[in-house]
């Protein structure tokens, strides 16, 4: 019997010990602290298996980001312009418009939705590499009833760029080197803004070598041999050469910048330059050249000023320049200048407003009777995130296109809504 009771007052001990300390420790104690941690770190071993679990894997075992924008838009046009969803110059009449019924027009679209797929972490050569593809489908529409519901995709951009610590090589689809800027629009998202008026800004193949200075401040020059190309359309399947691939030579590009600032507070001003041949009858090469400048300029991480200018010869391959004129009179290059601002506002991380200018003028004496001889746009847009990656908008463009029997203007509204992802 007295071995029993001594057991159990043995046993009891720890618990009355354990209780006297419970009852000295403060509210905050060391304990208490290890709970909390615990419980922190099984939540968040809970976070990683579920995204485990939904991650996009490559068979190289290779990060892959999906990401895009559903984006829909609905538009009017007071009048007629060579494309209706997404404007660049106001059009001229054909008897077929002056039938009685309205030129002014509205509709919506889907079509500048866009993809991407990133490939990223990946090390060779003592580099990094990542891999780049964006789609949308702004490649025309399907023969057949269902017209613009049934848009076709596009490559917008395929590369891939290996990054040293100063030095950087890119090959595949991208944007010019000469004028890298283009204005906020989500309007004309799949098809910049100021497109035929002042901006300088298709994706083109190529080889592309960036090297930079290190620090905050950094100067940087690119070169890049292009693959030459006009603005020439081609058949359904098959391809033929156009006269820019005919003269067996790649266009060139540089570029000298200089950049300071970092994400919205970036800036950067450059200047830029191209040089392609265009073959012609016989063994003439007719040039295509260009010089740009061009600037990003953020003042703090609410307001900044972008735009380009620009001048040059045969630059329609460029997203339109000289109003999508390649040639003129005796199938002379066209000669052009112009450029294009925007000032855009963040008031907040919700709101962000703004507006613009462009415009593009050809040489009159290089164009026959009938071609456009300028192109002025004016634009403003207002945007709204309420979070979550969703976003509403509107933008209201003017486009004022000059003939030689006048100047003909247009009106596009555009209201849009968008799910980024």
């Amino acid at each position: 019997m007295r071995h029993l009771l001594r057991t159990c007052v043995l046993a009891f001990i720890p618990f009355g010990l354990a209780g006297r300390l419970a009852a000295q420790e403060p509210p905050d104690s060391l304990a208490e602290r290890v709970r909390r941690a615990e419980e922190a770190i099984e939540r968040l071993q809970a976070q990683l298996a579920e995204q485990s679990q939904t991650a996009v894997r490559s068979r190289s075992r290779n990060r892959v980001e999906l990401s895009g924008l559903i984006l829909l838009n609905g538009f009017y046009n007071s009048g007629k312009t060579n494309n209706n969803d997404i404007p660049q110059f106001a059009d001229t009449l054909v008897p077929a418009d002056t039938l009685g019924l309205p030129n002014a027009n509205a509709g919506g679209t889907a079509r500048q939705t866009r993809l991407g797929l990133t490939v990223s972490d990946v090390h060779a050569l003592g580099a990094v590499v990542t891999g780049t593809l964006q789609v949308d489908f702004l490649g025309g529409q399907q023969p057949s009833t269902g017209g613009r519901t049934f848009p076709l995709a596009r490559i917008r951009t395929a590369s891939l760029r290996l990054d040293w610590a100063h030095v950087g090589l890119l090959v595949g689809q991208e944007a010019l080197v000469i004028a890298p800027q283009n204005p906020v629009s989500f309007a004309g998202f799949a098809t910049a803004l100021f497109t035929s008026s002042g901006n300088l800004w298709f994706r083109v193949p190529q080889v592309r070598m960036t090297a930079e200075t290190p620090g905050a401040t950094h100067f940087g020059g690119q070169v890049a041999a292009l693959a030459p190309m006009l603005p020439k359309a081609q058949g359904v399947f098959f391809t033929q050469p156009d006269s820019a691939e005919r003269s067996q030579r790649p266009s060139v590009e540089g570029r000298v910048y200089l950049a300071w600032g970092s994400e919205d507070a970036s800036s950067e001003v450059g200047l830029g330059g191209h040089l392609g041949w265009i073959a012609t009858n016989g063994d003439t090469l007719l040039r295509s050249h260009a010089i740009a400048g061009d600037f990003r300029l953020a003042f703090g991480t609410h307001i900044t000023l972008a735009g380009e200018a620009f001048t040059g010869q045969a630059v329609a391959g460029f997203g339109g320049g000289a109003i999508a004129q390649e040639f003129g009179i005796g199938n002379v290059p066209v000669r052009a200048t112009g450029g294009w601002a925007q000032l855009d506002i963040r008031p907040s991380v919700s709101w962000e407003f703004g507006g613009g200018y462009g415009t593009d003028h050809p040489n009159a004496r290089d164009l026959p009777v009938g071609a456009r001889l300028r192109n002025v746009v004016y634009a403003c847009h207002l945007i709204w995130r309420p979070g979550g990656g969703l976003m509403f908008g509107a933008e209201w463009r003017r486009t004022e296109t000059t003939y030689s029997r006048g100047t003909l203007a247009v009106n596009h509204l555009n209201a849009y809504a968008g799910l980024a992802f």
